[in-house]
């Protein structure tokens, strides 16, 4: 039930400099559970995410009614507590590791740190940590890669490394934010493998951001997980990977997978959403979809929708119209 939730957000909002990047989200976790993330880019995927972890530097400005992790109110905890929370019980892996790794260490002293700073492990004990867990993310004679730098290995590896230093203290939630950026397709599914394998041997909650759906389609349904979609800020529609999948509610969902490539074929051209997601100077005073939305009526110009039963629309498609659904 929800006051058993891992994880509890409510109504979280991040603005910068007056326009609002989150708006309103809502998000329940329960422990050993998977939650996909999706949308387009400036959906807000991340910046949710990144403000759990309180990585939001001013002037960006966080609130929410409740920001909960394991019962702790993140937004009513000192910095010192919450220090102790983030790193070792809440861990995230993001997008771009060659970006992400200081170049000047070796990979094996960044783990080293981390063990050191939650953990304490020092002597033997870490150095027999360390070994462990590149053994577990499946770097290759992990023995010979601890003294390399970051430049001298390759994408796929500095992810693992990466994945590595978030496992290190063995993490009750695992954030992954477009872990599989940059990297080529055998890679991802080899990265995107070890993630879902992780998740299941520990029992930890993962949130997995992304773009692509069909990553988190098949993420999602392998461990029976749950989707949020985000568009413009807002959670507009949440479920079970299968039913999510097989019969979306709202338009933009829809629309998503009505672009998959699997789903146009045979088709002269990939069916696609027109527009952009709107910013600050063209945000909508109704419904946030309504410009690119073929099923927009006059209510959705001039009100918003409240997300209810999973579904923030005034009009939910009864059944899975994919194709076309945000055309006119």
């Amino acid at each position: 039930m929800a006051d058993q939730a891992l994880l509890r957000i409510r109504n979280l909002k991040v603005s910068f400099a007056g326009f609002t990047a989150v708006d309103g989200v809502d998000l329940d976790l329960q422990a050993g559970q998977m939650l996909g993330i999706v949308g387009e880019s400036g959906s807000g995927k991340s910046v949710s995410m990144m403000a759990l972890m309180g990585l939001i530097d001013p002037p960006g400005q966080v609130s929410a009614d409740l920001l909960q992790f394991d019962g702790h109110d993140l937004l009513r905890l000192s910095p010192a507590q919450r220090r102790r929370l983030i790193g070792k019980d809440t861990a995230m892996v993001f997008q771009d590791a060659q970006n992400s790794l200081n170049p000047s260490l070796t990979v094996g002293d960044q783990v080293r740190e981390v063990l050191r700073l939650h953990l304490g492990l020092r002597g033997s004990a870490l150095e027999d940590r360390v070994l462990q867990l590149f053994q577990q993310v499946e770097i290759p004679a992990p023995a010979t890669r601890l003294d390399a730098y970051p430049h001298q290995l390759s994408g796929g590896m500095n992810q693992r490394v990466m994945i590595a230093m978030a496992m290190a203290c063995q993490p009750r939630l695992l954030i992954a934010d477009e872990p599989t950026t940059a990297l080529d397709v055998t890679i991802q599914a080899q990265v995107m493998a070890l993630l879902l394998r992780l998740q299941q041997e520990q029992g930890m909650a993962l949130v997995l951001i992304t773009h692509d759906l069909a990553v988190v389609a098949e993420m999602a349904q392998a461990s029976a997980g749950r989707v949020a979609v985000m568009y413009a800020g807002q959670v507009v529609e949440t479920g079970t990977a299968d039913a999510l999948f097989e019969h979306p509610r709202h338009p933009y969902t829809a629309a998503l997978l009505a672009a998959l490539p699997e789903h146009n074929r045979g088709a002269r051209r990939l069916s696609t959403l027109p527009g952009i997601v709107p910013g600050k100077l063209d945000r909508p005073a109704g419904c946030l979809l309504a410009p690119r939305c073929g099923y927009a009526q006059a209510r959705c110009q001039q009100e918003r929708p409240a997300l209810v039963e999973g579904v923030r629309c005034f009009f939910p498609l009864a059944t899975a119209t994919a194709a076309g659904a945000a055309h006119g």
